[in-house]
């Protein structure tokens, strides 16, 4: 048993809603406080001195200097397992060039899975866990890692089984999630149904057989997957015993819709989700998710996020980190923008990064300080948690915590 701290502020996210608005005023903030950790749980939490006068024979990790504590962050959405680089479909992009343009010229999602195909399983590995180090030295401990950019049975799992690989190697969680249907492969012939089809015979059963994931990602779009055919295809995932989540919203509205009705754990994107739909992702479980590092790197509208937490939405804030897109990774710059362009309290934004968006992962053991939970904690140097946010990401991470343990050698 150990006792952490003294802190300037813990900031325990404890006793806030799941769903819905929160304002600034129900955080509960402990004043030089400390934290009890047990094997890898939160045994309790109050005042640093008080602890250490109920527990007189604790271990004491002392805490220098002004430090305040957070839970530790969750990442639900990011493809950081990817091989090459889209620099240049970016440079197009600005320059006026639409998205089939950069398409013809050789760039787009078909690029990635170019590069990631020809990519060697250890470049993969290595380039996977580095990524996944940068995250760890935000203070993200919990990362969802989809495949998506090989699009047949031999690719897909080669980053199914690259992503479980890195698992034992990092403290970080990694939770993994099948995006075979990111867009059917310009070398499938066949049509997208047909493809469907193929990933529910051919990639699935080895995914599930290997348990290298337990979720199942489809892209919605008038350029990947059309409604009816992901409807069907997504209820015969869950029949496999599959978690789904669906890529909604991102150009067109409706597909969001479909999340819900087929009991998709979220619907991530939504930036095109019309107030109708907007309403529905409130009346549902499942999370709304918005992916503020895509708006940036198109140059697109954010996620209506005050109109889905005003209508009562579980709201989620992930970071998309992928090589085309959403190429920052920097999940919380990216929440700060948001919070400033939709008028979100602080509050909001750190649950959006925290228990919020653990359930859009189906954890409810993370993402809180309060006792009984998932020992995950970061602290940063500051008397003030408003200055997370306020810095706009450019605060870094003093010390992160996995299961009680500080990590040491973060980028």
């Amino acid at each position: 048993m150990k006792l952490i701290g003294p802190f300037k502020q813990i900031v325990t996210l404890a006793n806030l809603p799941l769903r819905g608005k929160i304002s600034d005023e129900q955080l509960e903030i402990i004043e030089d406080g400390g934290i009890i950790v047990n094997h890898n749980k939160i045994r309790q939490i109050g005042n640093f001195e008080t602890l250490q006068s109920e527990n007189p024979n604790v271990e004491i990790e002392k805490i220098e200097g002004e430090q305040i504590v957070l839970p530790a962050f969750t990442d639900s959405h990011t493809h950081i397992c990817f091989g090459g680089n889209r620099a240049n479909d970016f440079a197009m992009r600005n320059a006026g060039k639409t998205y089939l343009e950069i398409a013809e010229s050789g760039g787009g999602i078909w690029s990635s899975v170019q590069h990631t195909r020809n990519a060697s399983e250890e470049e993969l590995l290595q380039t996977l866990l580095q990524r996944i180090e940068f995250l760890l030295a935000l203070g993200i401990t919990t990362i969802e890692i989809k495949s998506g950019y090989g699009l047949d049975a031999e690719n897909e799992l080669k980053m199914l089984r690259i992503i479980k690989k890195a698992q034992q190697q990092t403290k970080a969680t990694l939770i993994p999630t099948c995006l075979s249907a990111h867009l059917k492969p310009r070398d499938f012939e066949g049509s997208n149904q047909e493809y469907l089809q193929y990933i529910l015979t051919e990639i699935l059963p080895k995914v599930k057989e290997e348990n290298l994931a337990k979720r199942v990602d489809i892209f919605i779009e008038k350029s990947a997957f059309q409604p009816e055919e992901s409807k069907v295809f997504l209820l015969k995932t869950k029949d496999l015993g599959f978690d789904i989540t669906v890529h909604a919203d991102q150009f067109t509205p409706g597909s969001s819709r479909i999340a819900v009705e087929v009991g998709a754990k979220s619907a991530d994107h939504l930036e095109a989700t019309v107030d109708e739909d907007i309403e529905f992702l409130a009346q549902s479980e499942t999370v709304a998710t918005a992916l503020p590092g895509a708006s940036l790197g198109l140059g697109e509208k954010f996620t209506p996020a005050r109109k889905l937490l005003d209508a009562g939405a579980i709201l989620a804030i992930a970071s998309d980190w992928n090589p085309g897109s959403a190429p920052m990774g920097n999940l919380i710059t990216q929440a700060s923008i948001l919070a400033t362009f939709e008028k979100l309290t602080t509050a909001e934004v750190l649950a959006g990064i925290t228990f919020r968006s653990a359930f859009a992962l189906g954890l409810e053991d993370r993402g809180k300080l309060e006792p009984g939970i998932k020992a995950d904690f970061v602290t940063f140097k500051t008397n003030n948690f408003q200055n997370v946010l306020y810095n706009q990401g450019s605060l870094k991470a003093d010390n992160v915590y996995v299961d009680g343990m500080k990590i040491n050698n973060l980028l």
